[in-house]
């Protein structure tokens, strides 16, 4: 009989600390979320979470601390970034002076031809510093320079994500409000766009059709010409995560994604939620203050209190700890 494989963690968070002048939002909190799992995130008002969650995104930079995305470390206080300018330039002022020696000794002619070059070789560093591709990233690294990541490259390399307060581009219609989420994953460049190429045209008949069924899949089917402003609240909310599953995330973090919503809206997230991971093979980190929908639907549940971690464990560990209790009710349990 052979030992099951160890479960692998999507992300990992050290020591995690985020101050604002003398607050201290986020006291080096250590977290994990395995692969597959759905976790949640819970603490009363003020406990630090979304700052914490901020941080996860890369909304905002740690004071101290880092965080890991899929093996690579994504997020951490950034170092030396002042000197990647120096990466930029560096190359083209080489070229100029090995020219500029060569010319200087009658050795070779035609210091145009080396000017030129200095500006295509600066042109195609700025070019790659705005991209910004894993291999770029990680010469930087290995250099000494390190940028903590945007929310942008967090999506790009899997993190998809709602928001506590609804965010849809309320005047476009509920398929372009997914067709935006894709955004991250499109082919197709300005030129193919401008000349409306062949690959720009199946590209835009592929993003229809996967939007439509992204739509169906959160339970939104027909609405697609439907301005998102016209949508009820708990469609509303639907529509976000419709869009968030359109970049083909990898770990889908939820922010009170049960907020104003009324019991059988929140019993039919339940399930969906729990289908995302069956079907998608999602993994998904709940922040949430409906403690029915946290505990039915979690693997693991961490409580944080005042910018500190003090509890983690299955909802039933979590349910008795008397630090938790004290810190929902003010009091030590009976």
């Amino acid at each position: 009989m052979t030992e099951s494989q160890p479960v692998r963690n999507i992300l990992v968070a050290e020591k995690v600390t985020r101050r604002f002048g003398g607050l201290v939002a986020v006291n080096e909190v250590d977290f994990t979320i395995p692969e597959g799992s759905i976790v949640s995130l819970i603490g009363p008002n003020g406990a630090g979470k979304t700052t914490f969650f901020n941080v996860l995104l890369g909304i905002i930079d740690p004071s101290s601390g880092s965080v890991e995305f899929n093996g690579r470390r994504m997020i951490a206080r950034s170092r030396r970034i002042g000197f990647e300018s120096v990466v930029w330039v560096a190359p083209s002022i080489i070229v100029l002076a090995v020219g500029g020696a060569l010319e200087a000794a009658g050795i070779a002619g035609g210091f145009g031809v080396t000017v030129l070059v200095a500006l295509v070789l600066l042109m195609t560093t700025l070019l790659l510093a705005i991209i910004r591709p894993v291999w770029y990233q990680d010469a930087l690294k290995r250099i000494g320079i390190f940028r903590s990541a945007k929310p942008n490259e967090m999506v790009a390399v899997g993190l998809g994500r709602t928001f506590q307060n609804i965010r849809l581009f309320k005047n476009m219609t509920a398929v372009e409000n997914v067709l935006i989420g894709m955004h991250a994953r499109m082919d197709a460049n300005p030129v193919d766009a401008f000349f409306s190429s062949r690959r720009n045209k199946r590209e835009e008949a592929a993003s229809d059709k996967r939007a439509q069924e992204l739509l169906a899949y959160v339970g939104l089917r027909g609405i697609g010409n439907e301005l998102a402003k016209n949508l009820p609240y708990g469609d509303q909310r639907r529509l976000e995560i419709a869009r968030a599953l359109a970049s083909n995330p990898k770990l889908l973090l939820l922010d009170e994604p049960a907020a104003g919503m009324n019991p059988k809206e929140t019993a039919d997230l339940m399930r969906l939620i729990s289908r995302l991971r069956r079907d998608l093979k999602l993994t998904v980190l709940l922040i949430e203050h409906d403690m029915k929908l946290v505990m039915r639907i979690s693997d693991r549940v961490t409580v944080m209190e005042a910018g500190r971690k003090i509890s983690e464990g299955t909802p039933e560990e979590v349910r008795r700890d008397p630090r938790v209790i004290k810190a929902y009710l003010g009091e030590d349990a009976a």
